[in-house]
């Protein structure tokens, strides 16, 4: 049997061109037996006879919808003041701002990285004379405690 007809109803069908009584076309045909189909429309079988186990709407589903309409509260509009509505992009700048912060930060603290390493050979131009705590003692005596307190009484003049 050559079921072209039936196959440019499913491409069409498909392509939501069909009209209804193409598509109680599709619905009779399917409602055969699961033999009587040929193999390559079998699968789509279910998609047409799974109308008959679906719940009609009714009569009062006009009803019922306006009714669940009505139950609903109704929602107020909410006047969002300006400083509302910049808030977003207030975050954004800010957080602009910090990463443009630690950049700069990371970027400086290498650059000063740069100038110890550069100056790195001071160590190597160092000499030991053995008076440094004597005179590392003297400078801070010298710049902690002032003449008046650090004198000792008792000395002749």
């Amino acid at each position: 049997m050559d079921y072209k007809y039936i196959e440019q109803l499913m491409d069409r069908y498909f392509e939501a061109e069909t009209t209804l009584k193409e598509e109680q076309i599709l619905k009779a045909f399917f409602e055969q037996s699961e033999e009587e189909l040929p193999e390559n429309l079998r699968a789509y079988r279910e998609l047409f006879t799974s109308f008959e186990q679906d719940e009609m709407l009714g009569d009062d589903f006009d009803e019922r919808m306006l009714q669940m309409i009505e139950e609903k509260p109704q929602v107020k509009a909410r006047t969002i003041s300006l400083s509302e509505r910049f808030r977003p992009l207030m975050r954004a700048a800010a957080v602009v701002a910090i990463l443009i912060t630690l950049t700069t930060a990371l970027n400086q603290s290498f650059k000063d990285d740069k100038v110890w390493t550069d100056q790195s050979d001071y160590a190597l131009k160092y000499e030991a004379t053995g008076n440094e705590p004597a005179m590392a003692y003297d400078h801070s005596s010298d710049s902690l405690v002032s003449d008046s307190l650090y004198k000792p009484t008792g000395y002749l003049e």
